[in-house]
């Protein structure tokens, strides 16, 4: 199932390893994980997500304001039955969780370029296999998978299509035109309108969108720690000045959590 990320070959898991015919070795850390990501497949020294921005996240969804997303998230995967699934970018875990929950048979992978992120993640689940991998050069077989799912995050599409087996679902839980609006009117002078369908302009011939489905809720955010934590989570806290960031977190907000769930598959 694994698959070396410098040859290709298939990796042989130990308890504290992997290794490929080869001789590429991979060791296990501690946490769990396998670390699957060679240096001449790093954008930077420290790819991903920072330490802070893992545990914003991490903070943010256990105190269950996405919690909706998740489980339905984890509903609609049961429906589709997998035997082998991947969540690719998975972050700190939190959706590949509530995934792993509802496929108590399946064997679950999830993959993140973050090593700060997957750490946490090993805190989440010893039932899932835990990666630190490129999303661009996943280590997974060909057609290896009949669940893909990716939440908020980047994805390839030659990736999707060589992974998924002939009858996968790609599950891509993205966001809707009006998500966060209210918060995003706070943070920039004029807010653009977003196209939710655009991920689909470079569909692949070979693959279909086969189902779309949406989901909306009103969230309070009273809490100013859950404010500050869903700035430092997503791009837009980085991208304004302290003191506008500091005027939202002082103030209690309703935002809509607005997201699209495309169902993805072979022609």
């Amino acid at each position: 199932m694994l698959s070396c990320p410098i040859c290709l070959a298939q990796l042989e898991q130990t308890d504290t390893a992997a290794l490929c015919a080869n001789s590429h070795h991979f060791d296990r850390a501690r946490q769990g994980y396998l670390h699957l990501l060679p240096v001449q497949h790093k954008a930077s020294r420290a790819p991903g997500d920072s330490a802070e921005m893992v545990a914003a996240r991490r903070d943010f969804l256990n105190s269950g304001h996405y919690q909706p997303l998740a489980q339905q998230l984890a509903d609609y995967s049961a429906t589709i039955a997998p035997r082998t699934w991947l969540d690719i970018g998975c972050g700190e875990g939190y959706y590949t969780d509530h995934l792993a929950k509802s496929l108590p048979l399946a064997q679950g992978y999830g993959l993140d370029v973050s090593k700060d992120a997957i750490k946490q993640a090993c805190r989440r689940s010893k039932q899932i296999q835990w990666l630190v991998a490129s999303m661009a050069q996943i280590p997974l077989s060909d057609h290896s998978c009949d669940l893909l799912t990716s939440v908020f995050s980047p994805y390839s599409w030659a990736e999707i299509l060589r992974l998924l087996s002939k009858n996968g679902t790609f599950l891509r839980l993205g966001p809707a035109q009006d998500h966060l609006l209210e918060l995003r009117s706070k943070l920039y002078e004029q807010v653009r309108p977003y196209d939710d369908a655009k991920h689909l302009q470079d569909l692949p011939a070979q693959l279909k969108l086969t189902h779309t489905e949406y989901m909306r809720y009103r969230l309070n955010l009273s809490d100013s720690t859950a404010r500050a934590n869903l700035l430092a989570m997503t791009p837009h806290g980085w991208r304004i000045n302290e003191e506008r960031k500091r005027s939202i977190i002082e103030q209690s907000i309703d935002v809509t959590v607005a997201v699209r769930f495309d169902w993805i598959q072979p022609v």
